[in-house]
């Protein structure tokens, strides 16, 4: 299977990489994306910081050259606002949608809207250097990058209901201070379609438990079928 994996905010495609090694010493292909905006040499244009569009638009072009074969999207946090939006998009060409301690929007959902008070705070008060880009949190990896406002504030468009694959797959980090995905588990718990996992070391799984959430991810079926 192909995994394209989507990282949160203010993180690029290198928060995979302990993830991304363990799939493929089992043969399987990884491609982790940096977002644009996110990129290590810093965004082409800080003037013009990208939405939440340009990241759908993003991945939605790399699934678009990946060739055939099984394909698992996954998003952690703020990614999974990108992985709906490309999912509804692409419907047939996905055959498994993961969400990794991540947003789960309906139409018209932002970032913004789903999230926390805490993170609220934070967005606002990260981005009070120019109103465009949310400064990194503390704590955060020194490869960490000023993530763009716009990006959290924009409402998704699903046209075709989120999550059109075959299989829909929720991992959470557990509860965590601030953590604005307890309710969304629990939920998804109840909700016919979904598989719920639980690796509780807090929020960013891929940095603290890369080899079980590598255990989940290869135990995926490729799918045999297509919404």
């Amino acid at each position: 299977m192909k995994f394209v994996m989507v990282p949160g905010g203010w993180q690029g495609g290198w928060a995979f990489d302990a993830v991304a090694a363990e799939l493929r010493r089992d043969g399987h292909q990884v491609e982790a994306v940096t977002l644009a905006g996110l990129e290590s040499d810093g965004p082409m244009d800080v003037e013009r910081p990208p939405n939440l569009d340009t990241h759908i638009d993003q991945v939605a072009e790399i699934i678009g050259r990946s060739g055939e074969g099984p394909l698992a999207l996954c998003g952690h946090s703020y990614g999974g606002m990108v992985i709906a939006g490309v999912a509804d998009r692409l419907v047939g060409r996905l055959d498994q949608l993961v969400f990794i301690d991540a947003y789960v929007p309906q139409d018209g959902d932002s970032c913004w809207s789903l999230t926390s008070d805490q993170f609220r705070d934070l967005f606002t008060a990260g981005a009070r250097g120019d109103g465009r880009w949310v400064a990194v949190p503390s704590g955060l990896d020194p490869r960490a990058r000023p993530h763009p406002l716009a990006s959290f504030l924009q409402s998704v468009s699903l046209q075709n209901g989120p999550g059109r694959a075959v299989g829909r797959t929720f991992i959470s980090g557990g509860p965590w201070p601030g953590s604005p995905f307890v309710a969304v588990t629990e939920r998804l718990r109840r909700t016919a379609g979904w598989q719920v996992h639980e690796i509780p070391v807090g929020h960013n799984i891929a940095r603290h438990d890369p080899g079980r959430l590598a255990e989940v991810l290869r135990s995926l079926p490729p799918g045999d079928g297509r919404a």
